[in-house]
C-alpha cells in the first residue's frame, strides 16, 4: 500500500491558509480569522474588519441608549404612579412591574452579548466596545441622574 500520496496531501492541506475561526484566550492585536461570537460573524478582510468594529460601537452605543430608555420609562411610571390616588398605585405599579422585568431581561441579555463580543479578546474589538459606550453615553445618558456601574449589567 502506496502511503505516499496521502502524506503529500496531508503536507498540502498544512501549507494551505486556515478558514477557521481563531479563538484566543489571551489578548491579541491579530485579526486573522477573527470571529466575533457567531461562526458567520467571520472576518476575512479589512474592509469586514472595519465594518465589523462599527458594528461593535454601533451595539456598545445601542445599549447605552437601551439603558436611557429604561431610566425614562421608570421616571414616567414614577410620575403616572404619583398621579393616581393611593389605592390605584398598587394596580399601576403591578402592571409596570411586569413591563420592568421585560426591559431587564432584554438589557441583561444585551449586556451579556457585549461581553461575550468584549471576550474575544482582540484589542480592536475591546476597543471598539468601549468607544461604543463612550459614543452611547455622549447622546443617550445623563439626561437622568443615575450612578453610573461597569458590571456587565
Amino acid at each position: 500500500m502506496d502511503h505516499s500520496h496521502h502524506h503529500m496531501a496531508e503536507a498540502a492541506d498544512m501549507n494551505m491558509p486556515m478558514d477557521r475561526c481563531s479563538m484566543n484566550m489571551l489578548f491579541t492585536w491579530d485579526t486573522n480569522n477573527l470571529c466575533i461570537v457567531f461562526r458567520w460573524w467571520h472576518i476575512r478582510s479589512t474592509p469586514g474588519l472595519i465594518l465589523s468594529l462599527l458594528a461593535v460601537i454601533a451595539l456598545g452605543a445601542g445599549y447605552e441608549a437601551l439603558r436611557e430608555g429604561i431610566r425614562r420609562y421608570e421616571v414616567v411610571l414614577a410620575k403616572r404612579a404619583d398621579a393616581v390616588p393611593r389605592q390605584a398605585q398598587a394596580d399601576v405599579n403591578k402592571s409596570a412591574h411586569i413591563t420592568k422585568a421585560v426591559l431587564y431581561g432584554i438589557q441583561n441579555f444585551y449586556a451579556f452579548m457585549i461581553m461575550l463580543v468584549f471576550m474575544t479578546y482582540n484589542g480592536w474589538v475591546m476597543l471598539s466596545v468601549s468607544i461604543g459606550a463612550f459614543v452611547g453615553y455622549l447622546l443617550f445618558g445623563g439626561a437622568t441622574s443615575v450612578v453610573k456601574e461597569t458590571a456587565c449589567h
